[in-house]
């Protein structure tokens, strides 16, 4: 998935939602995308999916109507840019509703806070984002808190994670055409997690000759063979100044790719996330949901 149509960018009028309308606003501009602004509105209140609401809980045209203006207004930046939108306002819970909003639209990309307040219960990671994050049908990009963020709009650079695997790849794909339409630099990490992670890590020269010698080996084969499969991401075409850099650094890759973000004062961060199986499940918390959580600029994730 490379071409973004349509943009769904749910939002509960905290600072943090603003700031992700700023970013979607930014990509439907660079992808001429259209925008469905969405407002979950959960009053005291939880309606029955499937079942139609009570009499004495049925919400008051008025008050839907100032839900559906405040949500109007939080996108006044796409107006002003002449950017197509929809607003779509719904009573239930967040999770669902997003996830249905996407699938029926259907949505290229789900731009959304880390976290907020009011109709979203705080959006706290561990709860609504990191739901829609695991279930979305198209790719996600989370955006952290003003405060936190150290990156800015347009991207300059954008750093996406490989580790070869399908989904990377797809997320490489989207890297370059976000690179491209930004005008950013692109940079290709890989992570090589050497089988222990805890310090300190024995030293060559200290363990038996024959041992030292052959995992020294071992070592250098995994980076020349990570280094040629990185490399081979290329294009082919005479490089100039939009090729892509490759990194190739060791340690654990949630930690290795925060510190790169944060030392080369990255934009976005893409990544491939695995598919919907127990054991992905346990590897996207364990990665994804690190760097989403400690990211300091917008993270791109695209599931498969």
């Amino acid at each position: 998935m490379t071409d973004i149509r349509r943009i769904l960018c749910p939002v509960d009028f905290s600072e943090t939602s603003a700031h992700a309308v700023e970013h979607a606003v930014a990509v439907a501009g660079w992808y001429k995308a259209r925008i469905t602004g969405l407002h979950v509105y959960n009053p005291l209140f939880t309606p029955i999916p499937g079942l139609p609401l009570p009499e004495d809980r049925v919400v008051p045209d008025a008050d839907m109507q100032r839900v559906r203006g405040e949500t109007l207004r939080s996108f006044q930046a796409a107006t002003a840019a002449g950017i197509g939108l929809d607003i779509a306002v719904d009573v239930g819970e967040a999770v669902p509703t997003i996830l249905d909003q996407a699938a029926r639209l259907p949505a290229d990309l789900i731009v959304m806070g880390t976290h907020g307040a009011g109709g979203f219960e705080h959006l706290l990671l561990g709860s609504v984002t990191e739901k829609v994050l695991r279930r979305a049908p198209c790719a996600v990009m989370t955006v952290p808190p003003r405060a936190r963020a150290t990156s800015a709009l347009p991207f300059k650079r954008v750093l996406c994670a490989v580790d070869f695997s399908p989904p990377s790849l797809a997320a490489l794909e989207l890297a370059r055409s976000v690179a491209k339409e930004s005008g950013a630099a692109l940079t290709l990490a890989h992570v090589v997690e050497w089988p222990w992670h805890e310090p300190p890590p024995p030293v060559f020269e200290e363990l038996p000759p024959e041992q030292g010698a052959a995992l020294a080996e071992y070592r250098r084969y995994v980076e020349r063979s990570a280094t040629q499969r990185l490399e081979a991401l290329l294009p082919d075409a005479p490089r100039d100044r939009s090729t892509p850099t490759t990194r190739l650094v060791h340690g654990k890759p949630y930690t290795e790719i925060l510190r790169l973000a944060t030392a080369e004062g990255v934009d976005l961060i893409v990544m491939g996330v695995h598919g919907r199986n127990r054991l992905d499940m346990a590897l996207f918390g364990s990665t994804t949901n690190h760097i989403v959580r400690a990211a300091p600029c917008p993270v791109l994730t695209l599931r498969q």
